[in-house]
């Protein structure tokens, strides 16, 4: 992580100038006749250039003749110094844009949108707008989930994914853009996905594209100015099958999807124009139909491989072998749980022979490096959970010493947070005196035996819960903040009177009206009920 921050502050001395001439695939246009927006992403260019999200977004937008797309960044001198961000393709300031469309993958990425705002000079909150000011909306899975903490400061929150709800959105953005912004709000809430406060009929339902293979995601353009700069991505599938009851993707990206294999073979072929090396990106790309064939395919085109992620219990060596031999030196699983009475509680249907073997396979495949994502504070977990995962942990590091590979194997951990519109979404975080403890008998039992361990913040991941669960009181307090920091936050909160221990660590009756009843996420309550029960019973 250390090395990451690094890096990305190194990154962030390069001037907009210079970032702009080492880009390839960026889009420039002459703003006459065209409606000008600003696609933002709460977050440094470094991380922001890695996300395929924004890559697609800024892909679709400019296809469009009458619009220009500009990439819109918060650097870390900004957020210090508190100073307006403007656009990188053409170096304006937010007032000049005729919209601008943020989009937020993270929950903590919301603490970047206020300062954006206020740095431009403009009213934070969308009641204080009026037709003189940029149109602000917003997107991404968190607020696709639940849109209530940051609704006051936006005219519209889009509800899904972006291709089925821009074809609509943009004529009336067009067509609207002079009009009272009452009348343009009232034109965007008939549109479907477009969550408008006070002015959509509810519920608003999630929106999502049925073929895949109608919209292109691949890297748009390439940098070596990110995390990802060596890579061309190309997204394999969407959504997930599985049905894992903590995870937003199940829900949020529903139904699962999968690119067609002659598709993935043309945009590989683009990409090779570009990059040596190919990322698959998609929550489960081990679950395509064609991954073998889609594999050896790629290697034959001199394709090297990176993948984002794999199953643990549907591995072959056919498929770890064409990996490898595509030069992949990492490969990522997620066991998530020690015991196999929790996996089963949220569904992770591994056994412990699927992950030993996994593992097994892939040292003997060659790989050097093996992440294995767990998490901590799970629902019903003891301390004797924490006490299998070492255990389970150190059989994994028996098999790759024993197999002489030189295999390095580095622990993610996360505490557990409920996401709404999940089955665990009425369930309580740990407490952070347990979660914080368990992290301890993590780090003292494995450090010494040379595993890696990475830990996210028990306290940042408490807010991030709160966020998830929040309301328009968690705006309240998001408004307030002074400064992006754990005592920044705890003091906004305490002067908007949150109740902190409400949102994060309180079990909610189902019989509670949750602060997100006005989306229709596709999937009915009484079968996230009904999980929830499964998983509890």
């Amino acid at each position: 992580m250390r090395r990451r921050k690094t890096r990305e502050a190194g990154r962030s001395k390069i001037q907009p100038r210079e970032r702009l001439s080492r880009e390839e695939g960026v889009i420039t246009k002459d703003w006459g006749g065209r409606l000008p927006i600003a696609l933002i992403y709460p977050n440094t260019y470094y991380l922001g250039m890695s996300n395929l999200g924004i890559q697609a977004i800024y892909r679709l937008l400019n296809r469009h003749d009458r619009i220009v797309a500009e990439r819109v960044f918060w650097e870390k001198e900004n957020r210090e110094k508190k100073s307006a961000t403007l656009s990188l393709e053409s170096r304006r300031p937010l007032v000049d844009f005729a919209v601008l469309a943020f989009s937020a993958s993270y929950e903590l990425d919301y603490f970047n949108i206020v300062p954006i705002l206020k740095a431009s000079g403009l009213p934070i909150y969308a009641a204080d707008r009026d037709e003189r000011h940029p149109v602000v909306i917003a997107g991404g899975p968190g607020l696709t989930a639940n849109p209530i903490p940051l609704e006051p400061f936006f005219d519209g929150l889009c509800i899904g994914e972006a291709e089925p709800i821009l074809p609509t959105l943009l004529p009336v953005l067009q067509e609207g853009i002079g009009d009272k912004r009452e009348t343009l709000r009232k034109a965007l809430a008939s549109l479907p996905g477009v969550y408008v406060p006070r002015y959509s009929k509810l519920p608003v339902a999630r929106q999502w594209t049925t073929d895949l293979d109608d919209f292109p995601v691949t890297s748009t353009v390439l940098t070596p100015d990110t995390e990802l700069g060596n890579l061309y991505l190309i997204e394999v599938e969407r959504g997930c099958q599985r049905g894992c009851r903590f995870c937003l993707v199940s829900t949020a990206f529903r139904p699962m999807r999968w690119r067609s294999l002659d598709k993935l073979l043309e945009q590989a072929k683009q990409g090779l124009k570009h990059r040596k090396r190919l990322g698959l990106v998609g929550p489960a790309v081990s679950d395509h139909l064609h991954l073998v064939e889609l594999l050896v395919r790629l290697r034959r085109m001199g394709a090297e491989l990176s993948v984002s992620s794999l199953r643990m219990d549907n591995l072959s060596d056919k498929v770890l072998g064409e990996i490898a031999r595509g030069g992949a030196r990492t490969l990522t699983f997620a066991p998530e749980a020690g015991s196999e009475r929790l996996r089963q509680v949220i569904k992770k249907d591994l056994s412990e022979d699927d992950i030993l073997d996994a593992i097994d396979r892939a040292a003997r495949s060659g790989i050097k490096q093996l992440k294995l994502y767990f998490m901590i504070g799970l629902p019903t977990e003891t301390e004797a959970a924490i006490e299998e995962m070492i255990r389970l942990t150190l059989k994994g590091k028996a098999i790759l010493d024993k197999r002489q590979s030189g295999t390095r194997l580095t622990l993610n951990i996360a505490p557990f947070v409920p996401k709404a519109g999940t089955p665990f979404q009425w369930l309580p975080m740990a407490p952070l005196k347990t979660l914080n403890r368990h992290l301890s008998l993590l780090k003292n039992s494995l450090s010494p035996k040379g595993i890696k361990l990475k830990c996210e913040s028990p306290a940042w991941s408490q807010i991030q819960g709160v966020l998830s669960r929040g309301d328009a009181r968690v705006a309240r307090v998001l408004a307030e903040m002074e400064d992006l920091s754990l005592a920044g936050w705890r003091q906004a909160a305490e002067k908007c009177h949150l109740d902190i221990e409400f949102y994060a660590h309180q079990r909610w009756p189902i019989s509670q009206k949750l602060p997100w009843a006005m989306i229709d996420p596709g999937v009915k309550v009484t079968r996230l009920e009904s999980e929830l029960k499964r998983a509890l019973d």
